[in-house]
């Protein structure tokens, strides 16, 4: 099962790592990039990299610095770390710049905050080692001057699902929600990114790794209306059949497998997976 939430954590606080990597949190992104300030980013990356060379160390994704700024390439040097299975490229518009993240041999996720980086995303998801994408749904709203989060994104969000899939790349994932301590927001958010296709969502807070975690996740009502159509057509061998008044037909059938299959234990979920850059987790 794919990864549903990504912790952030800053890079120069590598103290935050190890909590992060128990917050339940499906896949943690340290970072080096708008978490830490520009005169702490060289100490932010040797903290980091003490941090890989500790017995502590497992699984976990890096979001380095944008390709202009002067810590780029020695950010994608220390993501050839084993214990780094994964690099998130900001401000990504470039697919040329998503190679150089790919040379690592380490999966790559682009997170589109511009509007140029929106125009290139069929692009950007055909890149080599591209697992799928992330919207900086904040930084867009900042670049494209939109105010508001729901309707005003809808078409841009559902953009992102549409381009995923016609990749082939897993579903993409949602922006943050800034509102910390407001579990009904995350709530909120969570299941409007499920609603449109997304499956998974950044966090900015380990309080809201569970919020997220079970917002991607089918509720009793769904497992139980998935079972009761797949039980209805297998008894009528072929034949048509209803379930609630609505005929059982192929997209039914598949909506209801894949609610029964997001409905596998929460052991099977894991983090992202190391190595094999381009699968999914």
């Amino acid at each position: 099962m794919p990864p549903r939430s990504y912790l952030f954590v800053p890079g120069d606080r590598p103290d935050r790592i190890d909590k992060a990597l128990r917050s339940g949190a499906d896949a943690v992104i340290v970072d080096l990039e708008d978490a830490v300030a520009p005169p702490a980013k060289d100490r932010a990356r040797d903290a980091l990299a003490a941090w890989l060379g500790s017995a502590a160390a497992r699984g976990v994704i890096v979001r380095v610095n944008a390709a202009p700024t002067g810590w780029f390439a020695d950010d994608l040097r220390l993501c050839a770390h084993p214990a780094v299975v994964g690099v998130v490229v900001p401000k990504a518009e470039d697919a040329e710049v998503l190679g150089a993240a790919a040379a690592t041999g380490k999966a790559v996720l682009p997170l589109v905050e511009t509007a140029v980086g929106f125009e290139a995303m069929r692009a950007l998801a055909a890149a080599p080692a591209v697992q799928r994408l992330l919207f900086g749904s904040i930084d867009f709203q900042a670049d494209l001057g939109i105010e508001g989060d729901d309707d005003a994104l809808l078409a841009f969000r559902s953009r992102f699902v549409l381009v995923s899939r016609l990749a082939g790349l897993t579903a993409p994932v949602d922006g943050v929600t800034t509102a910390l301590g407001d579990d009904a927001a995350v709530e909120h958010d969570t299941a409007r990114a499920r609603r449109l296709g997304f499956g998974a969502k950044l966090c900015i807070h380990p309080r809201q790794v569970a919020v997220v975690n079970r917002g991607f996740l089918p509720g009793a009502a769904e497992i139980d209306w998935a079972r009761r159509v797949l039980d209805a057509a297998e008894a009528a061998g072929g034949a048509a059949v209803a379930v609630d008044g609505r005929m059982v037909d192929a997209p039914v059938l598949l909506r209801a497998r894949r609610l029964l299959s997001l409905a596998t234990p929460l052991a099977q979920c894991g983090h992202l997976a190391a190595g094999a850059a381009g699968t999914e987790a």
